[in-house]
């Protein structure tokens, strides 16, 4: 019989940004944009990538090194309120197995003429394959990526 265990925690990244919520939410819900900053590392290659961004659209991304392991992100959007927060469900898989289960939140709170943006994350993660610490980790560095893209000059501001 295989160990089987969950561990339940809530993990909270929080970062301020030089660009104002409409951006910073852009940054989130635009194909072209998202997948500009939320992707694996460069060495892996590129990812698979699908976005439908509205109530009840998916996003899926899946990548992983050369010769695998394939990690895939499979997220469902709960509520979108454009500017403010977005709520989503998704699960994470190694290959075939499953190792978490999540329910964020992302809010897009005005900070003067910039934005403070908080990512909220309630996670089940499963049989050791995946932990908070690790999570939390990864949150902040695609938060990390997401200043970079908001540092590139907006499109048409030429």
């Amino acid at each position: 019989m295989t160990d089987r265990s969950v561990t339940h925690a809530t993990l909270m990244v929080e970062r301020a940004y030089d660009a104002a919520p409409a951006r910073v939410f852009a940054a989130w819900a635009d194909p072209a944009a998202k997948a500009r900053w939320f992707k694996s590392p460069e060495e892996w290659g590129p990812d698979e990538v699908e976005l439908d961004f509205r109530v009840g659209g998916r996003e899926v991304n899946r990548g992983g090194p050369k010769g695998g392991p394939v990690f895939t992100y499979d997220a469902c959007y709960q509520d979108i309120v454009a500017n403010e927060r977005i709520v989503y469900t998704y699960t994470m898989h190694l290959d075939l197995t499953l190792v978490s289960i999540s329910v964020a939140t992302v809010e897009f709170q005005p900070e003067g003429a910039g934005t403070r943006l908080v990512l909220t994350e309630q996670g089940a993660y499963l049989d050791g394959h995946d932990s908070p610490a690790q999570r939390q980790h990864g949150a902040g560095e695609l938060l990390d990526a997401l200043a970079a893209e908001l540092g590139r000059e907006p499109a048409g501001s030429r």
